[in-house]
Parts: C-alpha cells; sequence; structure tokens
C-alpha cells in the first residue's frame, strides 16, 4: 500500500492507436499516445491500481500507479576505453599536455 501524499508515477493512455491522427507517421499509428506523469498520490492506494495525483504544478491527473518515489534509472552506458583515449588526444592537442 502507497500511503497517501507519497511522491509516484502514473502512467495513462491518451491516445489508442486507431484514434491518432491521419498525418502520422505509419510506425506512430500502430502504438498508442502514452503519457508517464509525477505528482503526489492524493489516497493510500496499492500499486498497479488507477489513482489521482496533484502534480508540483497543481494539476490533477489519473493514471495507473505505477511506483513510489520514481527516480532517473537510465545511464550513457559501459565505458568505452576508446573514447579515454580519445580524450586524452584531444588535451594533447588543445592543451600541449597531459596536465590534469
Amino acid at each position: 500500500m502507497i500511503k497517501k501524499d507519497t511522491w509516484v508515477l502514473i502512467h495513462k493512455t491518451i491516445l489508442e492507436p486507431n484514434q491518432r491522427a491521419p498525418q502520422v507517421p505509419e510506425d506512430t499509428k500502430k502504438v498508442p499516445l502514452e503519457m508517464w506523469v509525477k505528482g503526489y498520490l492524493q489516497k493510500d492506494t496499492p500499486e498497479g491500481e488507477m489513482v489521482e495525483i496533484k502534480t508540483r504544478t497543481g494539476r490533477m491527473e489519473t493514471g495507473i500507479l505505477i511506483e513510489a518515489n520514481p527516480y532517473y534509472k537510465h545511464d550513457f552506458g559501459v565505458f568505452v576505453p576508446e573514447l579515454q583515449v580519445i580524450s586524452e588526444q584531444v588535451r594533447e592537442i588543445l592543451f600541449g599536455g597531459d596536465e590534469k
């Protein structure tokens, strides 16, 4: 159970594929238009249920409760040794040495 006033992430389908505008690209027409929004949960609710949230701008939104206290989970990938070599080459070209 996620408690009221917890910062949460919700998901909502805005348009189904058959509701998409005719001028959108063919590959876009095949998928729904979806929205993910963060805000404060308005009542205690278990994950996966339909909820109402209040965004930081005061807008009320409804959607399926995805998670509590969401955070960014992306990164820039694994270490690439070639980029380190390039960095050292650029430093040499720009500054004439490997001063740090």
